[in-house]
C-alpha cells in the first residue's frame, strides 16, 4: 500500500482496533465515521472521534477496503535467500504515526540468523526498539514483525526483543526516511 492523502471512510461492521499510542484494544462499531490517515504495510491507521487507531490489514473489509497483498515470496527459497528476504519483509512493517517503515526508521537493532537441528529451518533473532521508550505499540509492532518473519519459508522460530538499549534518535534513520518526513 502506497501513503495518500486522507480518506473518508464508514465502518461497515464492528470490529476490534488499537488505540494509538497505547495500545489498548476497542471496538468501533457499524457506522461510525473514520478517517484513514495512513495505509502502509498491512494496517491502516484511523482517525476515529479525535483518537488514532490502528486497524489490521486483515479487517479491511470493515472498512471498505481489500486485505494489502504480502510481499512475492519465490516458491523455492534457498538459505542464502532468506536474510534479504526478511530484510526486505521488515519494510513491510510500519510504526502507525510514522509514515516510514521500522528498517529505514533505524528501529532494527540486530537480526540474526541460527540454524535449528531441523535441517534447512533457521531461527531469526530480531531487537527492534520504538521511537519513545513510553510507546504502547511496541507489542503490536514486535506482533506484526513475529507474524511476517514466520511465514516465510525456512523460518522456523522467531524471537523478537524489545530493547531501549542504546536509545533511538534520528540519527538512526536512513536517507530516505529523512526526506520522506521533511527532516
Amino acid at each position: 500500500m502506497n501513503r495518500r492523502p486522507r480518506e473518508d471512510v464508514l465502518v461497515r461492521r464492528n470490529v476490534m482496533v488499537e488505540t494509538i499510542p497505547s495500545g489498548q484494544p476497542i471496538e468501533l462499531e457499524q457506522g461510525q465515521l473514520a478517517q484513514i490517515t495512513q495505509a502502509l504495510g498491512s494496517s491502516f491507521t484511523l482517525l476515529v472521534e479525535g483518537q488514532l487507531v490502528r486497524l489490521k490489514g486483515t479487517d479491511a473489509d470493515a472498512i471498505g477496503k481489500t486485505e494489502p497483498k504480502p510481499i512475492d515470496v519465490p516458491e523455492h527459497v534457498s538459505a542464502e535467500d532468506v536474510e534479504p528476504l526478511v530484510w526486505e519483509t521488515l519494510k513491510t512493517c510500519y510504526d502507525p504515526e510514522i509514515p516510514v517503515n521500522i528498517v529505514d526508521l533505524g528501529l532494527i537493532y540486530r537480526c540474526d540468523f541460527e540454524p535449528l537441528e531441523e535441517e534447512g529451518k533457521l531461527r531469526v533473532v530480531i531487537d527492534l526498539t520504538l521511537t519513545a521508550p513510553g510507546c504502547g505499540m511496541g507489542e503490536a509492532i514486535a506482533n506484526e514483525v513475529c507474524d511476517k518473519v514466520l511465514a516465510l519459508p525456512r523460518v522456523g522460530e522467531i524471537t523478537v526483543n524489545v530493547v531501549f538499549d542504546p536509545p533511538w534518535d534520528r540519527s538512526m534513520m536512513s536517507e530516505e526516511a529523512l526526506l520522506a518526513l521533511g527532516l
